[in-house]
This record gives structure tokens, sequence and C-alpha cells, in this order.
């Protein structure tokens, strides 16, 4: 790639073309013109890869841990990645919340406010993550002392745990600046840093656990570490990339006084990033409860669940790569205020959570035995409970892969507490109440039932307050957007070539509506 390259290909400082880039630094699609169904597709697929990556890399390593350690080492990690992920949850709102506003700012055509807030952010993640690293380190035996962490694996555990705090900050702003490139329109580039993180993982977790070669053998923390020196070279890689593509994600020295926090955009992070972090903790407590009670109908029904539960991963998949997609597509649109864009966005998102949500449940209910034995032996009692479970719960993911859409379109606003309050209510008001209440006259079925009742519940609060809420008028920050992006959200779209709807977009829009 031509480092000096501007963001329409031309040489160096070349004024940006509209529709091209939208301004110097800019890397990926223009995501406010062109055909949206081929747009969604090509952005979204990506971001499926990162995310099948992460799951395979979370594999391997629990393999190669549980090769050499046995179940005292998987138990560890299994107790530490439970702080892992709810950290991750935590930071997973704030980048969210920092992702639409610099989609919201690109969209806008404002690379000051896009500056801004790429300075802003960096300095509050950085404070954040060194806190929690810090603080997390030193409170380690407290904190799973307080997880009732079995004995014989506390000390593997606190040596694992450990180094993940240790690890946080780069973890975390690893993930920002991942998302960030995502709310500039470039999915491509995180894939392949994703890529080189989970290759570098995979490759040292076995040499730095038994110590191979040159390397020390580490025990347990070896496989964190291995975390550590990936999350950390891979970033340092990808700044390098950055500043060699010129993009507007990284800040020179001339820029770095934009380092100082602004106390309205820090604001807004923890305001708009807050209940999205929430929402990451009310769906891990909500399945902590679900698998309490599977787990008081015997080793069978738990085995059972936990081997569905890993096809479940897979099959919501494509739906959040739809779902963080259309909110990357709608940021930049909801800047440019192309509120009809949206729409649009909105509806074929829609029919491709639809089409690829169904597609690998039609799959794998004419499979299930046989991909459920990837888990479970084949004689196994568990396998057919695994079958029966199955068939009742993953039809239930269709409608959450719609409501998925509908929550991303809206959060790409800045509308982010209605889709937690749709949350808390299809969880906690409908799926574990229900399934408490059923479970007396229907057993374990009252479980598994409530879980695309649940579905059902999410989609038609989701896709209530899509059609009927105030999401339309909801903004990150104000921006003025210039000249060369219409606002065509309060009147007839204005007719031009970039913005028409084109034969193929009203093509996608009667698939949409036809799934």
């Amino acid at each position: 790639m031509n480092a000096g390259a501007g963001p329409g290909g031309g040489r160096p400082g070349a004024p940006a073309r509209p529709g091209a880039g939208g301004f110097p630094g800019r890397k990926g699609p223009d995501l406010t013109v062109g055909p949206i169904g081929k747009t969604l597709i090509m952005f979204s697929l990506p971001v499926l890869g990162s995310n099948i990556l992460q799951s395979m890399n979370a594999t391997a390593n629990m393999f190669w841990v549980g090769r050499v350690l046995g179940e005292s080492g998987v138990t560890a990690v299994s107790n530490a990645n439970q702080i892992f992920f709810l950290m991750l949850g935590a930071a997973f709102g704030i980048t969210m919340a920092a992702n639409i506003m610099i989609g919201q700012a690109v969209g806008a055509r404002d690379e000051a406010l896009a500056r801004k807030v790429v300075g802003t952010a960096t300095t509050f993640f950085a404070a954040i993550s060194i806190l929690i690293g810090v603080a997390g380190g030193l409170l380690t035996p407290h904190i799973l002392d307080a997880m009732k962490t079995p004995a014989a694996a506390r000390a593997d555990a606190i040596a694992y745990l450990r180094v993940i705090f240790a690890a946080m900050p780069f973890m975390f702003f690893f993930n920002f600046m991942m998302m960030a490139q995502r709310g500039t329109g470039d999915s491509r580039t995180p894939f392949y840093f994703a890529l080189l993180q989970v290759g570098l993982d995979v490759v040292l977790n076995p040499l730095l656990l038994m110590g191979l070669g040159p390397f020390p053998k580490m025990g347990i923390a070896g496989s964190a570490t291995s975390t550590l020196i990936a999350q950390t070279v891979t970033l340092a890689l990808m700044i390098a990339h950055l500043y060699r593509t010129r993009s507007i994600l990284v800040l020179r020295p001339s820029e770095w006084r934009l380092l100082l926090p602004d106390v309205t955009i820090v604001r807004t992070l923890a305001w708009k990033g807050a209940p999205m972090a929430l929402q990451m903790s009310v769906i891990s407590f909500a399945a902590i409860t679900m698998l309490s009670l599977v787990n008081r109908y015997g080793v069978h029904t738990s085995a059972a669940y936990g081997a569905a539960a890993q096809l479940w991963t897979y099959v919501q998949m494509p739906a959040m790569a739809l779902g963080a997609a259309v909110s990357s597509i709608a940021a930049q649109n909801v800047g440019a205020r192309k509120m009809d864009r949206v729409e649009r966005v909105a509806m074929i998102g829609a029919g491709y959570a639809i089409l690829f949500t169904g597609l690998p449940i039609l799959i794998l209910e004419a499979i299930d035995p046989w991909a459920l034995q990837a888990f479970l032996p084949s004689t196994s009692a568990s396998l057919p409970i695994a079958v029966h479970i199955n068939h009742i719960v993953l039809w239930g993911f269709i409608p959450f892969g719609v409501a998925f859409i509908f929550s991303g379109i809206v959060r790409a606003t800045g509308a982010v507490w209605p889709p937690l309050l749709a949350m808390v209510i299809s969880l906690w008001v409908v799926r574990v109440p229900l399934a408490i209440l059923m479970e007396r006259s229907m057993g374990a079925d009252a479980i598994w039932l409530a879980f695309p009742i649940g579905s059902l519940t999410t989609l038609v609060l989701a896709g209530g307050y899509y059609r009927w809420g105030g999401w339309r008028k909801s903004r990150m920050l104000d921006m003025t957007p210039s000249a060369d992006a219409p606002d065509t959200g309060l009147g007839q779209p204005m007719v031009e070539e970039s913005e028409a709807i084109t034969d193929e977009e009203q093509r996608e829009l009667g698939v949409a509506a036809g799934a």
C-alpha cells in the first residue's frame, strides 16, 4: 500500500473526491453512498471472520491448557475468564460509544471532531485500562476467593489472571482501535490484524506453556503471557500501519494537544457507553442464572446444554457481525443526516439476518446428531438430550438476529438506553421468571422454551421502538455536516446519482421484505 495515497487512491495531498473517502486519512469505502446490500455483506464478512478467529483462539488455548495441566488448569482458566469477559464487556460499551461517535463524525465530514474523539478516547482508555490492570493485579486473590474458586485451581488461577490484568491495557486499546477502524468504514484491516494476533497467540501458547525449544517453561502463566505478547506486538504493528497510511485514528506530535480530554466527549463516552456495558453484564448474569437452573438436572443435562451452547455461539455470529456492520454504516449516515438511507440499511439488514441465521439453523437441524458429536461421544446419554434442546431453542435465534439489527440501528444514533431496557425485560422479566414458573409443570423443557420466547420478546420490543420510538432525533454529539452531505431525513430524498434508490437497492428491499 502506498503510504502517501489519498483516500481516492490519488497523489499525496490530493483533495478527497466526494463519496470516495470523505476526507484525507480515511481508509475504506464511504458508507453513505452506493448499494447498501453489497456494502453490508462486504463489511460484515471481515467482522464475522474476526469473531470466528477469537472463538477459535479461546478454544485452542483451552485445549492446550487442558492437555498439559488437566482439569485444575481448565478450572483455573475458566474462573479467570469469567473476570476477563466481565472486564471486556465493560470496555465494549465504551469502545462502541467511541466507534459510533467516530462514525457520525466521518459521515458528517467533520475531520476535526473525529480527531478530537480519537484523542479524548485514547486518553480515557489509557487511564481506565491502567487503573483496572493495576487494581486487578493487586486484588486478584480476593476476587477469586469471592468467586469460590476451588482450592486445587486457586494458585494457577492467580498466576493466569495476574498476567491477564497486566495485558488489559493492550487488550482494551487493541479492541478500541479495531472498532474505531470500522467506524471509519474499514473492516478489512482489523480482520488482518485479528488474524495476526490470533496466529501469534496460538503458536506461542504451547511454546510458553511447556517450555519448548528456547522458550521458558512458564506453566499456566505462559498461556496468559502468549496473549500478552500477541496483543502487544499486534497493537504496535497496527499503530505503525495506521501512521504509515496517515489514518485519522492516530495523532501526530502537532496534534498531541488533542489528548487533553474534552469534557463533553468524556461525558458522552460514559453516559452512552454505560448502557451498552450494562447490557453485556445483564446477558452474562442471565446466562449464569439459566445455567444454574440447568445444573439441577444432573451431569447429562448439563453436558447436553454445554454442547448445544457451543453450536449456538456460531449460529449467532452472522447476526452479530451484521449488527456491528449496520451500526457502523448507520452511524456514518446519521452523521450525514441521510435518515432515509438508515431506514433502508435496517430493512436490508433485517432480511439478511433472517437469511444468514436461518441457513445455519437448517443445516444444523439436518446434521444435528453428527454436529453435536464434536463435543459428545456417540454413545453419550447427553446426545439425545442435546438434540432435543436444539429442536426447541435453535429457531429462537432468528428473531434474536432481527432484534440485533434493529438495536444496532438505534444505537448508531446515540439512543442506547432503550436496547438495554428491552434486554432487561426480555431476560429478567420474561426468560428467567418464565423458566422458573413453568418448570414446575414442564421440567427442563421450560428452560428450553424460555429461550425462544425471550428472543421473541426482544424482537417485539426492539422492533416496536424502531418503528415508533424517538431514536431518529437522537445524536451522540452535535455535528453540522458539510454541504456535500444533504439532509434527506426531513423531506423527499434528493435525487442524485449516489443517493437515488437504484434498481439493485429496490431488489434488495424486495428480498428483505420477502425474507
